[in-house]
């Protein structure tokens, strides 16, 4: 029983064989999927796919890297969005200065209108954060200071620091095909110390593809894998590790159908 809780099924790199993806899928345990939108206008494709496919779900948000190309969707248009029943998140949002795209500015005002709207509706924000650790930390401080809200730290890769801060607001580490690469063992130490509780596990379909399908497209069936990786981090069977993962993303996730009995 496994969860991917973050990839990119509207994405054009599934478009020859996304039923079939989805069906070795579910051959290899994968019970949940959240495909998530990168930009609002996308939310329709979004959540076609959603509603195609039992056990897919979907998020809507402003990447950092997109949010130059159309007006920035308003706190109200978040807000509306929820209102379906397969849409499960708010995001994903974040920072990005790794690629001089937009400015910082504007990134931080899409992020800061997405707290809002996760605060309102109650559903968890999606954070990408790349080459940002510190602005990101503060502006999800910043928010949580102003009312709690749920979060998951996607494809988590940053440093120690920002996952102390998330850690610290009660929110959930991703972790991605990252954790698997040969010169990622900074990052599983990060993990390593991390509680098993506030963790959960994805792919990014159709990036970063685990050991060893590295290289590949990724899709994701490959959850498992990453799987194997994070029981060993943690010392626990792949059984232990999907299922304390697939608790917590029933967790945090609540809008989804449980699959099993969450406390």
């Amino acid at each position: 029983m496994l969860v991917d809780s973050h990839c990119h099924l509207d994405f054009p790199d599934f478009d020859g064989d996304r039923d079939d993806l989805v069906v070795r899928a579910r051959a290899a345990g994968v019970t949940r999927m959240v495909t998530i939108c990168t930009r609002a206008s996308a939310e329709p494709a979004v959540r076609a796919i959603a509603e195609a496919y039992e056990g897919v779900y979907y998020a809507v948000g402003a990447h950092p890297l997109n949010v130059g190309e159309a007006p920035l969707p308003t706190v109200e248009e978040l807000i509306a969005f929820a209102a379906h029943p397969k849409m499960v998140a708010i995001g994903e949002t974040g920072l990005d200065y790794h690629y001089d795209t937009w400015p910082p500015d504007m990134q931080k005002e899409s992020f800061r209108r997405h707290i809002v709207a996760a605060r309102e509706t109650g559903l968890p924000l999606v954070i990408h954060a790349r080459d940002a650790d510190a602005d990101v930390a503060a502006i999800l401080r910043e928010g949580y200071d102003e009312g709690p809200y749920t979060c998951v730290m996607h494809c988590f890769s940053s440093g120690r620091a920002l996952a102390e801060a998330a850690l610290g607001m009660g929110f959930y580490l991703s972790m991605s095909g990252v954790a698997t690469f040969k010169n990622a063992q900074g990052l599983r130490d990060i993990f390593a110390d991390a509680p098993l509780d506030r963790v959960l596990v994805e792919t990014d379909a159709p990036y970063l593809a685990p050991v060893p399908k590295r290289g590949k497209r990724n899709e994701p069936a490959y959850v498992a894998h990453t799987a194997r990786v994070g029981a060993e981090i943690f010392g626990v069977t792949t059984e232990a590790f999907a299922e304390a993962t697939t608790r917590n993303f029933h967790r945090l996730f609540t809008k989804v159908p449980p699959t099993m009995t969450v406390p």
